[in-house]
This record gives structure tokens, sequence and C-alpha cells, in this order.
């Protein structure tokens, strides 16, 4: 009978199954690397294209993350922050779920207003004032979870060390007198992402939840303008207007 299951079954399918099984059964924990695809087309005969179409969807699923060189590996548990009463840090998040936080740093270049006249009109510079910007993987035990571009005014933060940048930026910013006690506004927006996201990402299609974001220093002066850009199998907010009600 069992045979015959499979036999109505694309082959694909069949692959799916038995990893979404597995992943149920708890056989397979967050972060557990999966059988490779050599390996399980060895295991079902079935082709490795075939393999690959169904790593695809269980990736594309949530199921599982696709890192280019190191392999398969079951999904990390999902953060959900509160919108309203969340003040963590992405490296706050991560350790809240038992990972370690992490950054790489994919570019760093002083721009000016006029080429990014956007980000500058966040931070209320002139086309000709600069700014640092950065584009940074956010990692959680090593695999990555999101893709931030970050603009600082240089105007109120001249000199950035760049080897900070590997690492908590809040915690660097706080280091140097830099604080966010002027609140921060919040835009939120889903997005499908570029060709450079998915390598960055390491997936091949997957929705992202774009959080852009300005922070305001103690004097309410704009000093931060980022776009993060997040799985959204990893992160997820919550928003809510209830309070105490009326006696």
């Amino acid at each position: 009978m069992k045979e015959q299951t499979m036999k109505q079954k694309a082959k694909y399918q069949i692959i799916e199954d038995y990893v979404i099984e597995e992943i149920k059964n708890k056989h397979l924990k967050p972060g557990d690397q999966i059988e490779t695809e050599m390996q399980l087309s060895q295991r079902f005969g079935i082709g490795r294209l075939t393999v690959n179409r169904a790593l695809i969807n269980l990736a594309n699923a949530g199921y599982i993350t696709r890192i280019p060189g190191k392999g398969s590996f079951v999904q990390q548990a999902t953060i959900s922050k509160n919108l309203i009463t969340s003040k963590g840090s992405f490296s706050e998040d991560m350790r809240s779920i038992g990972l370690k936080p992490g950054s790489r740093l994919i570019e760093y270049r002083l721009v000016t207003g006029k080429e990014a006249p956007e980000a500058a009109g966040f931070l209320r510079l002139g086309p000709e004032q600069r700014m640092h910007y950065f584009v940074r993987v956010r990692t959680g035990d090593d695999t990555p979870i999101a893709v931030s571009y970050t603009y600082l005014s240089a105007e109120l933060i001249p000199v950035l060390d760049v080897r900070a940048l590997d690492g908590s930026l809040n915690e660097y910013l706080r280091s140097i007198g830099i604080d966010s006690s002027g609140g921060v506004e919040y835009k939120m927006s889903a997005h499908l992402p570029t060709e450079r996201q998915k390598e960055l990402l390491g997936v091949d299609e997957a929705a992202l939840l774009r959080n852009a974001h300005v922070t305001y220093n103690a004097d309410d002066v704009p000093y931060e303008y980022v776009e993060t850009y997040y799985l959204c199998t990893r992160y997820e907010y919550t928003f809510s207007t209830r309070g105490n009600k009326d006696s």
C-alpha cells in the first residue's frame, strides 16, 4: 500500500513529505543539517534535479534554509516582535531565542545627500552633506536572516569604526555617546527579493518583510535611516491597540 501511494505522488513530493515528517517527529530539530542532494537521491532512487526542486519548495515553504557551499538546514525559530512595546535590537532578538547574533559587512562607503536623496531627506541633510552607507547580512548562528542597508549622518557621527559593523551597531553607537532616546519611526511593507538579496540570503524565492526606520537622538535629531529586509519565515511583527477596558 505504501509503495502504491509513493507511485501516485510526484517524485519531488516524496522528498518533501519525508523531510517534513522528520521535522514533525523531531528527528530533525531547528538548525540540524538535512541529508545532501546526493544522499536523498540515493535513498529514494530519484534524480538530483528532482531532489533540488523538492529542496527549493521546502525552503520557500519555510521548512529549511539553504546556504550555498554548506547545505540545507532545518529552519530556526521565528522571532515575534510587538511593534509598540518591543525595543530590542537584532542582536537582542537573536539572543532571546538562543542564537548567536552576527553581521557580515558587504559594502561600506561615504555618500552625499545628492547620491541618496531619500535617505538624506529622512536625516535632514543637504545635497552636499555626507552619510556613512553600508550593507550588512544579519545572521543567527551564522545563518542569514536579513539584509540591512544603513545610512548614518556623518554630521553627527563624523568618524565610524568600520570594524564595529561586524557586531551590534546599537552597542557601538552607545559606546560613542549616541543614543536612541528620541524614539524611532517605523514603516513596514512586503517585498519580493532582488537577485542580489536572494544571493545574500541563500534563498531561491522568499517573501521579505521590509522594516524601514528613522532613529532620533536625545535632541530629536535623526541620525540613522535603515532599511532591513527580513525573511518572512524568520520574523513576524504584531500590533495591538487593546488596552484596559473602562470599568
